[in-house]
């Protein structure tokens, strides 16, 4: 693996902690205690801080002094991301607020009877997506592909002390490839399929486009296979804004001429760029995403 292992970082013993934390004292004041652990990130962890670093001076285009503050600043809000995440499996989703921004074209996909390919990133808060689907009541034909790696003991965790029936189905990645039998499957139901596009293990084949102005590497098989497919494709992301508020944006892509993978790979970037100019500090990947 040159870019990501498939495992974010973090220990149940952490997530036990911030759990209490929200329960004991709120949302807003579990946020207080991120200023230690964004602070020991910001230190701890060089090789991450190096790629946030480039990633807000010569991508952002920040000052050299305002990048510095940027990466403890997108730790700080990924970890508020986390928080809310905690929060909402923990049953205080009535404690946030939500703009559905696209939703129509979801109903619409749907509607259609072609199926779908939803394709989202690792900013924002995608992860909770799934909360946002339970409100449209989809009856699970919405179906997430995800990598077998973070179904975890912290997942499992996670999945415990939630109140709520999941709406949407997890297809998981696995190194046999039987998760191509269940996209399919879920394909010929004319269900709609989510991926990031935005992360590739090291074997695995990739293409490359412009992302904020500079050629990155994207997992080949999420691009090709939206291109192979005759049905529509869309973007859709989650995004955190003040006061315990998320934004979920759904933007429907251009048509695309048959297996033309660079033409939706193009889109998505563009899509992606726009994105992270509106919020640049919730880009989450903290590896040398442009690595050459």
């Amino acid at each position: 693996m040159t870019q990501w292992s498939g495992k974010s970082k973090g220990t149940i013993l952490g997530y036990k902690i911030f759990v209490y934390c929200i329960k004991k004292l709120g949302i807003r004041l579990a946020y207080s205690v991120l200023v230690f652990v964004a602070f020991y990130y910001f230190v701890a962890y060089p090789t991450s801080f190096k790629a946030m670093f480039y990633y807000f001076h010569q991508r952002q285009q920040f000052s050299y002094f305002k990048a510095v503050l940027a990466v403890y600043k997108s730790y700080f809000t990924f970890g508020q991301v986390l928080i809310d995440k905690i929060a909402i499996s923990a049953g205080l989703r009535s404690k946030f607020t939500f703009d559905f921004d696209g939703i129509d074209i979801l109903k619409q996909l749907l509607s259609e009877g072609k199926g779908g390919i939803l394709i989202s990133a690792h900013i924002g808060n995608f992860e909770i997506a799934e909360k946002f689907f339970a409100d449209i009541d989809f009856n699970c034909q919405i179906h997430i592909v995800t990598v077998d790696q973070e179904h975890s003991v912290i997942k499992q965790y996670l999945e415990s002390i939630s109140n709520e029936k999941p709406n949407v189905q997890f297809i998981y990645v696995k190194e046999d490839l039987s998760h191509i039998f269940e996209i399919n499957e879920a394909l010929s139901k004319n269900h709609l399929i989510c991926f990031t596009g935005d992360r590739y293990f090291g074997h695995s084949k990739t293409m490359q486009a412009e992302l904020l102005e500079k050629d990155a590497h994207f997992p080949a098989g999420t691009f090709m296979l939206a291109s192979r497919l005759k049905t529509p494709v869309a973007y859709v992301y989650v995004m955190k804004e003040p006061n315990l508020h998320y934004h979920l944006y759904t933007r429907r892509a251009p048509e695309f001429k048959h297996r033309d993978a660079q033409a939706v790979l193009n889109s998505y970037t563009n899509s992606v760029s726009q994105m992270l100019k509106k919020y640049p500090y919730q880009w989450f990947n903290y590896f040398d995403f442009w690595k050459d």
